[in-house]
């Protein structure tokens, strides 16, 4: 029987063996005709029933979810939240992943992308191979950590919140999600209706007791009376404005900030500015940074993609008064808050706006040390080639995107900067997200 060339495959079912992880929290596997898929829920080496959620007869690839599982990987466990599977909730990629298995997943992706879009191996890039999990995140077979600090609930039409399914707009109604922090949990958000409301962002800040909810209303919508378990700041998502859809924050009640603690400092972070959302991160991400730079007393840092200041923060205590630090950052109301974070140090200055923008405008020709914390789509070529050409004694590059960093790093060589270390750490336990931390140096100091 001839095919239409672009017919929808979605529901076909295939036998497959499962290949090699890939990265954005599926496997490969190929059909018996050679057709690739990427099949989720699924783990390397298994055998199971694959069938298609998206893809046509003419696509490159499909996409599908294990929906049978006919032989089983022993890394493979009940995934212990139940809204976890195929066509259900799309939060987490790895729930039916033992906890060490998810890491070795995450290594084998990094690995992957540092050797196709860097032409690097573990060994070149300084990297002993490992996901390093966060302090207190070692849990037992079929646990998973409740880490999420900050949790997006989306609202369907009878206004239960719940999370989106994978690549899709539905929502997945949930009564407890397990990765959400404590401090979010205790709100209660979970076990209200939310009439007439899109989205309710619950933030639990560490270190603070402050607990804040965004609400962002239906176009047209009301906003409820807001009663939750605990006590909270509310704020309100106003209408989308302007060709960028940017969209005003109006405080309910309470502050319009939560209060953070990390690196020996208060940090006060609004509705925008920037925040991991593991509550360990800041704190191993500075010390992986600064361990990698060892900053020097007079020295002059930049601080790039700066957020509310953690970085520049972390590195005015140690270069002291005769040094000095520039943050940039395009956030407006993160670059306030940057400001009074760091309101105390006068050797701080920050920026607003776009890096590629602002640091050709600063007139700086040379400085010590760099850390760049880019946007998920990395820095890119020409940002790059300008750090390179300030000369600095090293360079740390966080990024929440292997196959970003991967293609930076190749840039960073083409400019004369290779990785004295790398390090790479589980801040997103039970999803396919990993944090690295690449310390750069000139590449003459390697030979």
């Amino acid at each position: 029987m001839h095919r239409d060339p672009q017919a929808s495959l979605v529901g076909e079912e295939y036998e497959v063996e499962v290949g090699p992880v890939a990265h954005g929290g599926h496997c490969v596997a190929r059909t018996a005709e050679g057709r690739v898929l990427f099949v989720r829920h699924a783990l390397p080496g298994e055998r199971v029933v694959a069938r298609v959620t998206e893809g046509e007869t003419d696509s490159r690839f499909l996409r599908a979810d294990a929906v049978r599982v006919l032989e089983a990987s022993k890394d493979r466990v009940e995934a212990p939240c139940p809204f976890s599977g195929p066509g259900r909730c799309g939060g987490c990629d790895w729930q039916h992943a033992a906890p060490g298995a998810q890491r070795r997943l995450k290594a084998e992706v990094i690995t992957e992308q540092l050797s196709r879009l860097a032409g690097l191996t573990p060994e070149e890039a300084r990297w002993d191979g490992t996901v390093e999990p966060a302090p207190g995140d070692k849990v037992a077979r079929g646990e998973v950590p409740a880490w999420r600090t900050r949790v997006q609930y989306a609202v369907d039409e009878q206004g239960r919140p719940g999370l989106r399914r994978h690549r899709s707009h539905e929502v997945e109604p949930v009564d407890h999600c397990l990765i959400a922090a404590p401090g979010v949990t205790e709100l209660g958000v979970e076990k209200r209706e939310w009439p007439q409301i899109a989205t309710v962002e619950a933030i639990a800040a560490t270190g603070s007791n402050d607990r804040q909810v965004v609400l962002t209303p239906r176009p047209g919508g009301r906003l409820p009376l807001v009663e939750l378990d605990r006590p909270v700041s509310v704020l309100r998502m106003g209408e989308p404005q302007g060709r960028e859809g940017t969209r005003a924050v109006h405080r309910v009640h309470g502050r319009p900030f939560v209060r953070e603690r990390a690196a020996g400092r208060t940090w006060r972070v609004g509705e925008g500015g920037f925040w991991q959302v593991h509550p360990k991160a800041a704190d191993v991400l500075v010390e992986a940074v600064m361990q990698g730079l060892m900053p020097r007393k007079g020295e002059m840092a930049l601080d790039l993609y700066c957020g509310v200041g953690l970085f520049a923060g972390a590195l005015a205590e140690r270069v002291g008064e005769r040094g000095a630090v520039l943050g940039i950052e395009s956030g407006k109301r993160a670059v306030e808050d940057a400001r009074h974070n760091l309101a105390d140090l006068d050797r701080v200055r920050i920026e607003h706006g776009k890096v590629e923008q602002v640091l050709p405008r600063t007139g700086i020709t040379e400085a010590d040390l760099i850390v760049l914390d880019p946007p998920r789509a990395g820095a890119g070529k020409e940002t790059v080639t300008r750090l390179a050409s300030l000369g600095p004694r090293r360079i740390a590059y966080v990024a929440c995107d292997p196959a970003a960093l991967a293609r930076d790093l190749a840039y960073f060589r083409e400019a004369g900067y290779v990785p004295r270390r790398l390090r790479a750490f589980d801040l997103f336990p039970v999803t396919h997200h990993v944090e690295c931390v690449a310390i750069l140096e000139p590449a003459a100091k390697r030979s």
